[in-house]
């Protein structure tokens, strides 16, 4: 499968082609996904990490030793590693997460699959992964890879984008949707 899915774009487009490319040919595809979602995992975890991440405040080299101590304790290594530091060293940090969205996205297309991000406000169970996952295989009649993400600010619900489509079911989208609908009838 050519890396031109049209899934990613721009700068995390082109950074997660090049590594699609080269784990494809180490045979390194599914050890590098793995490693970029522990890593993507803490940053959704770490407010820390994330303002590391995302600020330009810190120097490159700043960036390239914190993220090798983190690399290191979260047994990150190899193609994952050197694609991360890449990102620190180009200065392309703060598109990192988007660029591991791409990557999951080229993966998932090889392998004839459909990749869903899915944000909810506490972390699902593996039953509540699976349960999803059979609902979105009904209905697009594909398998289907989910990239979850906890948002406590969404209150509830889920929030579920495949493709160009968006489900949104937040609590927080309810309440917003009443209280304009509310200002309305004033």
């Amino acid at each position: 499968m050519p890396a031109t899915d049209q899934t990613v774009s721009g700068v995390p487009g082109r950074y997660a082609s090049a590594l699609f490319e080269l784990a494809t040919e180490e045979k390194s595809v599914d050890l590098t996904g793995t490693q970029l979602a522990t890593f993507q995992a803490a940053i959704d975890e770490s407010d820390d990490l994330r303002r590391l991440v995302r600020s330009p405040v810190f120097a490159a080299n700043d960036q390239i030793a914190a993220i090798d101590a983190i690399c290191e304790r979260l047994a990150i290594a190899g193609t994952a590693r050197n694609f991360i530091r890449l990102a620190a060293r180009n200065r392309r940090l703060a598109a990192l997460s988007e660029m591991i969205a791409g990557y999951r996205g080229l993966v998932a297309a090889a392998r004839g699959e459909v990749t869903a991000s899915v944000t909810s406000a506490d972390a699902l169970s593996e039953a509540q992964v699976s349960d999803l996952k059979a609902a979105l295989k009904a209905s697009t009649g594909r398998d289907v890879s989910l990239a979850t993400r906890v948002d406590a600010s969404i209150l509830g619900g889920l929030v579920v984008k495949m493709g160009s489509r968006m489900i949104d079911s937040s609590l927080k989208t309810k309440l917003d949707n009443l209280k304009i609908a509310m200002k309305g009838t004033g």
